[in-house]
């Protein structure tokens, strides 16, 4: 458990992210925007990738770690009659075959064993550290990678268009656990269908409760720096709890709470009768205890 004196200007921006930026980019132009160093984001986009990347100012940065964990929403393009070396556009292409006997029909029939909980081979070109190492770098400087799969949950796995051919595209739009890659999913897609596959474009529209609707460029951000308060963060992003006054003194001490009951692996925001936001309390034995104390 940790506490921290509030600070100015803290609380969450929810930034479209542009093409061909690195989330980095994204945290290097807020930081000049919000004016501080303190900054970093839940849930790293690739380059090639656009949408929702929520950036956390000054306080919030704490809040980033379970933000990071909520389900998200993409939707994609994946291109299905050649396999790639990232398993997306930006890398060499390994093989080829004709996908023009491709119909809809199959493709949602193929889909569907890649619904809901699944293990998973994530690419070979992610940020997973093997022997200490990111996997991504050891693929570019030439290395075999095999990734161990993992269980993650794709909640929709939903065929939004499909153009035949050749080279067949099959938009899509994906729900899914943290941890999911689509990458991998445009890959498992084509193999099942025998002519191979790879991400040609993505869209991320939702983090947790954060969507699309709330997303600012950067441009618009330079222009009017629109940030989600920290109250207003923390009971979007977690469930809240409103705490009468003696619980919420005992949680400016940074006391344990035997009377709140948390959900197992799922902490929430308590708040006091004022609605100010005090702290993350997480499970611990029949009651809670505090995660993060903000006050």
């Amino acid at each position: 458990m940790t506490t921290e004196s509030p600070g100015p200007g803290s609380g969450l921006v929810v930034v479209d992210k542009p093409s061909d930026w690195t989330s980095h980019d994204v945290v290097a132009r807020v930081r000049r925007l919000a004016g501080t160093r303190k900054v970093g984001h839940a849930g790293t986009l690739d380059p090639m990738a656009t949408g929702v990347l929520v950036v956390g100012v000054n306080r919030a940065t704490r809040l980033l770690g379970h933000v990071a964990g909520a389900d998200k929403e993409y939707l994609a393009t994946i291109a299905l009659g050649a396999t790639t070396v990232t398993d997306d556009a930006q890398g060499d292409e390994t093989g080829s075959a004709d996908a023009s006997s491709l119909g809809a029909e199959a493709v949602r029939e193929a889909m569907l064993p890649l619904t809901g909980a699944i293990d998973q081979v994530p690419s070979a070109v992610s940020a997973i550290k093997v022997d200490g190492k990111r996997s991504y770098a050891r693929v570019r400087s030439g290395e075999q990678v095999e990734l161990k799969a993992r269980r993650v949950e794709v909640a929709t796995f939903e065929l939004i268009s499909f153009t035949p051919g050749v080279r067949a595209e099959a938009q899509v739009r994906v729900e899914c656990s943290s941890g999911t890659y689509v990458r991998a999913l445009a890959r498992d897609l084509g193999a099942a269908l025998g002519v191979g596959g790879h991400l040609t474009s993505l869209r991320r529209t939702r983090v947790g409760r954060f969507g699309l609707e709330q997303a600012r460029t950067l441009d618009q951000l330079a222009e009017s720096f629109d940030m989600v308060g920290l109250d207003v963060a923390a009971r979007a992003s977690f469930a809240p709890v409103d705490l009468t006054q003696e619980q919420a003194q005992a949680v400016r001490f940074g006391r344990a709470l035997p009377d709140l009951v948390v959900p197992e692996g799922r902490p929430v925001a308590v708040f006091a009768p004022d609605g100010a936001f005090l702290a993350l309390y997480e499970a611990a034995g029949a009651g809670a205890r505090p995660l993060a104390v903000f006050v």
